[in-house]
């Protein structure tokens, strides 16, 4: 069985963690800076996602960056910090790899299903970070990661709302289609990555199974008459989005 960690090493990996949604959330408020000073002479909206334009592809990497007003990027700084610090502390392992697919898969599918306008903002992340949190706790059956789970919904299950259409009708500037592909996007990768980062340990019984299975033990009497035993060990290591064009602009 492994030690257990110290609290110095466990604050350590907290602050580690807390760095990648601390940089993310600051250049999150740069873009947001520029953007309102009209230092580039045009509004950063037009680098968001256009669907089903090759000209707003561009907008997979740049729209959760982009946001319309004071009131939508301070919305989404809070889930975005927290959600993220979540996904570094507790999925260390696989963090950065989820981040990215969930960043590039929720754009990806904003393009392919959204409304004829650009769609900017950090929502579809936010949404793609929330289910991947939830459903990776669940599946895992880890008590810890279930709490973690539980936690996320607590917190953030009032906003499942805006991921249906009828969200169109209620407020045209939510983009309903970004928060829509970022959950579906965090629901796949927790499903792919179910067998990889932590996983729920095994009972103490089937730990000392798996121990003597691992090691090879050969012992064999020796041949010289002396009745001495000569013993044999092999040793084996285990081995929403804001939705914004001239006419519209939708907000996540």
């Amino acid at each position: 069985m492994k030690p257990p960690l110290g609290p110095f090493f466990e604050k350590k990996r907290a602050w580690l963690a807390f760095l990648p949604s601390f940089v993310w959330v600051a250049l999150v408020w740069v873009a947001f800076v520029v953007d309102q000073s009209n230092v580039l002479g045009e509004s950063l909206s037009r680098w968001g996602i256009m669907p089903r334009e090759l000209s707003g592809l561009k907008g997979i990497l740049f729209s959760p960056f982009i946001h319309s007003s004071l009131s939508h990027v301070w919305s989404n700084t809070l889930p975005l910090l927290i959600l993220t610090w979540f996904l570094f502390y507790f999925y260390s392992k696989i963090a950065f790899r989820a981040f990215l697919y969930m960043w590039l898969m929720s754009g990806l599918l904003t393009w392919g299903i959204g409304r004829g306008v650009y769609h900017v903002g950090a929502s579809g992340l936010i949404f793609a970070l929330l289910f991947f949190l939830f459903f990776s706790g669940l599946l895992r059956k880890y008590i810890p990661l279930v709490a973690v789970s539980l936690v996320v919904a607590f917190i953030y299950g009032s906003t499942i709302w805006s991921i249906f259409p009828f969200t169109e009708w209620i407020d045209a500037t939510i983009s309903w289609e970004g928060h829509l592909s970022g959950a579906i996007s965090g629901f796949l990768l927790a499903i792919i990555y179910r067998e990889q980062g932590p996983q729920k340990p095994l009972p103490f019984w089937e730990e000392e199974e798996a121990v003597d299975a691992d090691t090879d033990a050969v012992v064999e009497d020796g041949s010289d008459g002396d009745n001495e035993t000569d013993i044999f060990i092999s040793d084996k290591q285990p081995s929403v989005d804001d939705v914004s064009s001239t006419e519209v602009q939708a907000k996540s």
